[in-house]
This record gives structure tokens, sequence and C-alpha cells, in this order.
């Protein structure tokens, strides 16, 4: 029986859930996720895990804050004034918007509270500074 090993191509099926039991996401009702292990194209803990199992073989692991999306950092946080914005486009809490910094680079960041003069706006990934707790399942190894 062949087992999961650095190169493989694999299929996993899982149910994100948060500490307070909620579903960040799932792949119960979608196609399974597809990655190469030692490509970085997922966490390293979750690459780790899937070593050595074979296909139909489960797995649970916690991956910690710092391993995941990172702390959440007062940095990523902006409040800017609300003149920074056009009069005649409508903004509003839990908007996404990509905004631009000096040098060229942008980031998307979430809108967070609106005073009658401040805009605050949060680029933390939405998952920052949670735990992930993932139950996985391989399906298949090429």
């Amino acid at each position: 029986m062949a087992h999961a090993q650095k190169g493989s191509t694999v299929s996993v099926h899982y149910i994100g859930t948060l500490d307070n039991g909620r579903i960040f996401h799932s792949t119960a009702d979608e196609e399974p996720l597809v990655f190469t292990i030692g490509c970085n194209q997922v966490f390293p803990a979750l690459e780790q895990a899937v070593m050595g199992m074979a296909v139909g073989e489960t797995v649970n692991i916690v991956i910690p804050a710092a391993e995941a999306y990172g702390l959440r950092l007062k940095e990523n946080i902006i409040r800017l004034g609300l003149t920074n914005f056009p009069a005649e486009k409508e903004i509003r809490v839990g908007q996404k918007l990509s905004i631009a910094f000096k040098g060229g680079q942008e980031r998307v960041m979430q809108i967070t509270e609106i005073t009658d003069t401040e805009v605050t706006l949060d680029g933390n990934h939405p998952l920052a500074g949670l735990d992930l707790t993932f139950a996985m399942r391989l399906d298949r190894i090429e």
C-alpha cells in the first residue's frame, strides 16, 4: 500500500474548525484539496500530517495561529480620514477594498468601523490569531 511522501500529489477532504467549534471551511460538498507535498502549497503542518498516510486514513491536526495565518497584528490596522474616500461611493463595514500604498504595493483590507470622520481598515487575514483544527481524510496519492 502506497504512503504519501515528499513529492507525492495528494487529494484530501477536510473539515476545518475553530476552537469554538465553528466550521471555517469544509470540502465535504466540494472538490478535494489537491497539493504536492514539499511544494509549499499549504501550511507546512498540513504537509507533515499527511506524510506517511495511506489512502483512506484520517487524521486530526491542530495548527496554532502562528503557524497558520499568523497573529493579529495592530500594525495591519489603519485609520484613514473619511475624506480619503469618494463621497459618491458607498462604503460599509465588512466591505473589502484594495488599498494602494507608497511604492506600488497593494493590499486587500476590510472596513471594520466607520465614524463621522474616520474609516478603520484591517489588513489581517480573517483567520489571523486563531488556532485551526483540521479533520482530514487522504483520498488519493499520485
